[in-house]
């Protein structure tokens, strides 16, 4: 064969995603974009801040071109890192290092990178947490390991202790988290964390080599209900991956970083194989423009507060209708149960209504719909009468 079989199954396969954005974008053509309900993706509804947009503009002003759009060093502008180290020392009152930061073009080429860098044998495994987002096991099988999915309890759509204590075992390399979650929008309690962090700790003595935890951020400043947790307070062996596209709004401009923390076991190592992964995938030197906007606006985000009102409106509206919904407390998706306790076809009858869900299949479990709320308010509001039609469907009963 002259290509690759594994990178053609996921050329040649569709995401459910992409793919109800697609229909719903042609649905909009033939009765009108008012009329269609699209609650699929995952994209910022609101504006980047103002002063992200002057930043650039002042940028351009006065940045001589052949810099502002010239390479950086692979890992990213030094005065950018420095930045970056500096705020992040202030916030969470740990020492930190701009030469452990790699600037990178988004949070999927930084996860792509982390699990490349610590992938050594064809029998190593990454562990995800059920519900998650669906490209951690691409990235974890084009490394060439395996993923160890552990699915939630249902109850707190937090990890299964027993099915996690089972799952990480010899072959666990790591173990990928997000908080607030995708697609659930749930943060975990600081005693869940506590105990996580106990038990890899437990592991990686019993093991005798490190279990690291790879924190995907690019929801945490998007917390409704207080902060979200910083991982490294928890656990010391934790590489951090962060995005600026939704706290910033700046999805398209695909800018993020990487931080491997001073508490990591061979963290200066782990870093240099970092660099190495990104010189193997051609992810370095991400744009320049972009760098220095960020690091002149790591203290502010876009108005998270539109997600915390549709969070509650959407919320409302679903329960009262008789819907059962899992609470999210950040990020800004939904999970809804199916009343058939099958998301695929929940799905595929809300889209004969005009209302697109992703089912849940997508995200490593059975049986919901997510529904993504960074949208318009007034969207959500005029979908009350589909949703309410799907609720008549099921026979579910209205909130008394």
């Amino acid at each position: 064969m002259h290509y690759s079989q594994q990178l053609k199954k996921y050329g040649d396969s569709k995401s459910a995603i992409r793919e109800l954005a697609a229909y719903g974008s042609r649905r909009a053509r033939e009765i009108g974009e008012e009329n269609v309900f699209d609650f699929s993706l995952g994209a910022p509804s609101v504006p980047a801040p103002a002063r992200v947009t002057q930043t650039m503009l002042h940028l351009l002003q006065t940045v001589p071109p052949e810099k502002l759009h010239g390479y950086t060093a692979a890992e990213g502008d030094l005065s950018v890192r420095e930045k970056i180290a500096t705020y992040l020392s202030t916030r969470y009152g740990i020492e930190n290092r701009p030469d452990r930061v790699y600037v990178m073009a988004g949070a999927s080429a930084g996860l792509a990178m982390v699990t490349r860098a610590l992938r050594d044998s064809s029998d190593d495994e990454f562990v995800c947490l059920a519900p998650f987002w669906a490209e951690y096991t691409v990235f974890i099988d084009t490394a060439g390991a395996q993923p160890v999915v552990v699915p939630p309890d249902y109850s707190t759509f937090e990890p299964d202790r027993e099915a996690f204590e089972a799952a990480v075992n010899e072959h666990t390399k790591a173990v990928f988290i997000d908080q607030p979650n995708n697609p659930s929008g749930v943060l975990y309690r600081e005693e869940t964390l506590t105990w996580l962090a106990n038990t890899l700790r437990k592991k990686e003595k019993e093991f005798g080599h490190p279990i690291y935890l790879i924190a995907d951020e690019p929801y945490r400043e998007l917390a409704f209900d207080g902060e979200s947790p910083y991982m490294p307070h928890y656990y010391a062996d934790t590489i951090i991956v962060y995005s600026f596209s939704k706290a910033l709004s700046l999805a398209g401009e695909r800018i993020g970083y990487i931080y491997v923390p001073e508490s990591v076991t061979d963290g200066d190592i782990i870093y240099s194989v970092i660099k190495g992964a990104g010189r193997a995938l051609g992810y370095s030197c991400a744009p320049a423009l972009m760098q220095y906007t960020i690091a002149e606006n790591l203290d502010i985000t876009a108005d998270i507060s539109v997600y915390h009102r549709n969070r509650d409106l959407l919320y409302t509206m679903l329960t009262d209708l008789g819907f059962e919904c899992v609470y999210p407390t950040g990020a800004f998706y939904m999970m809804v149960k199916s009343p058939s306790g099958d998301g695929k076809e929940f799905s595929h009858t809300a889209q004969a209504h005009d209302v697109l869900v992703t089912p849940s299949d997508t995200f490593g479990i059975p049986g919901y719909v997510r529904v993504s709320f960074c949208v318009s308010s007034d969207r959500i509001t005029r979908s009350q009468p589909a949703f309410a039609q799907l609720a008549q469907h099921y026979g579910l009963r209205p909130a008394q």
